[in-house]
C-alpha cells in the first residue's frame, strides 16, 4: 500500500480544521493586543512567523471528535497556544538561539529581556483565558501541566552536557517538556465537551502519545532532516549538549570510538565533528532504533481512537499520529 506523503497529510488535517484555525488566528490577534508598543509589536511578529500550531490544532480536532458544538474551544486552543509560545520565548532566551522556523528569534531580534516579558505577558495572558472559561477542571489540567512543562525544562537544563544520561531520564525529560502540553490539549477539550470518562482518558492518552512520538522525530531531524525546511541547522541540540536518544543509544550500543566521540561531543557541547558523529549514529543504529520508539508512540495513539466513531475529524486525529512520524522538517 503506497503511504500517504507528509504534505498530503498535513494538507487533509489542516483542511478538515480549516474554519476553526481561522478563527484561532483572530482569537490569537485579538487576544495579543496590548497597549504597550512593543508587546503588541512582538505579539504580531510570532503570529507572522507561523508555524504549524500543532498544539491548538489537536485542540480543535480532539473536541470536535467529541462531538463539540459550541466556539470555547477557540479560545481553549488560543490557550494551548500561548502557553507554547510563551514556553518557546523563554526556551530561545535559554538556549541562545537565533533561529526559529527560519526566522530570527525575538531574543536575536530585541534581546533577551523583551524576549522574556512579552513571554510573561503571553504566558499571563493564557491564564486570563483560562479564567474566562470558567471550569475548574481544565484549569487544574492546565495548571498541572504549565507545571510539569517548566519542571522538564529545568530537567533538561540540569542534564544538558552530561553524557551520563539514560534512555530512562531522556524519556522523562521529554514525557514533561513536550508530552505535557499535547496531553493537555487533547485531554481539555475532551473536558470541554463533556465527554465520557473513557473518551476522556483515551484523548489524554492519545495526546500524551502524540507528543512522544514528535519530539522522537524533532530529535531524528537534528541529525537527518532538511536544514532549509527546518530553519535551523543541523546538530543544534547538541552544539547545546542535550543528551538526545540518537546519542544515548550510540553511546550504550556503538563501537568504542563511535561512543566516545558521541560523549566528548556532548559533555563538551560541541559541533565540530558533526559528519563523524552522524556517521556514528547511523553505524550504530541510533536513528532507526529512535524512529522505532517514535513508530511505537504513533501506534499507541492511533490505538485510543478506537473509542470514537469514524468520523471526518477522527480521520484527522489518525492522519495527525501519521504525520508527526513521517515529517522532515
Amino acid at each position: 500500500m503506497q503511504q500517504t506523503s507528509p504534505d498530503t497529510l498535513q494538507k487533509q488535517i489542516y483542511d478538515v480544521a480549516a474554519q476553526e484555525l481561522e478563527e484561532l488566528n483572530r482569537c490569537i490577534v485579538s487576544e495579543l493586543h496590548s497597549d504597550v508598543g512593543m508587546v503588541e509589536e512582538i505579539g504580531h511578529y510570532i503570529v507572522k512567523a507561523g508555524g504549524k500550531r500543532l498544539r491548538p490544532l489537536l485542540a480543535l480536532l480532539s473536541a470536535k471528535c467529541c462531538g463539540y458544538q459550541g466556539d470555547m474551544h477557540i479560545k481553549l486552543a488560543a490557550i494551548i497556544e500561548f502557553l507554547h509560545t510563551a514556553t518557546l520565548l523563554h526556551d530561545d532566551v535559554v538556549d541562545v538561539s537565533d533561529l526559529r522556523r527560519g526566522h530570527e528569534t525575538v531574543n536575536a531580534r530585541w534581546g533577551n529581556a523583551p524576549s522574556v516579558l512579552v513571554g510573561d505577558f503571553i504566558y499571563t495572558r493564557s491564564f486570563q483565558l483560562m479564567v474566562s472559561l470558567g471550569d475548574m477542571q481544565i484549569m487544574k489540567i492546565l495548571a498541572k501541566a504549565s507545571n510539569l512543562l517548566a519542571e522538564g525544562e529545568v530537567m533538561q537544563l540540569a542534564r544538558a552536557r552530561d553524557a551520563s544520561t539514560d534512555e530512562a531520564q531522556y524519556f522523562e525529560v521529554i514525557r514533561r517538556k513536550t508530552g505535557t502540553l499535547f496531553e493537555a490539549a487533547s485531554h481539555t477539550a475532551a473536558v470541554l465537551a463533556d465527554a465520557s470518562a473513557q473518551q476522556q482518558n483515551a484523548l489524554q492518552q492519545f495526546g500524551a502519545h502524540l507528543g512522544l512520538a514528535y519530539q522522537l522525530v524533532d530529535d531524528v531531524l537534528d541529525y537527518d532532516g532538511d536544514e532549509q525546511q527546518m530553519g535551523k541547522s543541523l546538530g543544534d541540540d547538541l552544539a547545546e549538549g542535550k543528551p538526545t536518544l540518537p546519542l544515548i543509544y550510540t553511546m550504550k550500543h556503538g563501537n568504542a570510538e563511535d561512543a566516545k566521540l558521541v560523549e566528548n561531543a556532548i559533555n563538551d557541547g560541541s559541533i565540530n565533528d558533526l559528519k563523524q558523529i552522524i556517521a556514528a549514529i547511523n553505524r550504530s543504529g541510533g536513528l532507526a532504533y529512535t524512529r522505532k520508539q517514535a513508530f511505537e508512540q504513533r501506534d499507541k495513539a492511533i490505538e485510543c481512537m478506537t473509542e470514537f466513531d469514524d468520523s471526518v475529524y477522527k480521520s484527522a486525529m489518525i492522519n495527525l499520529a501519521e504525520f508527526s512520524v513521517s515529517r522532515a522538517y
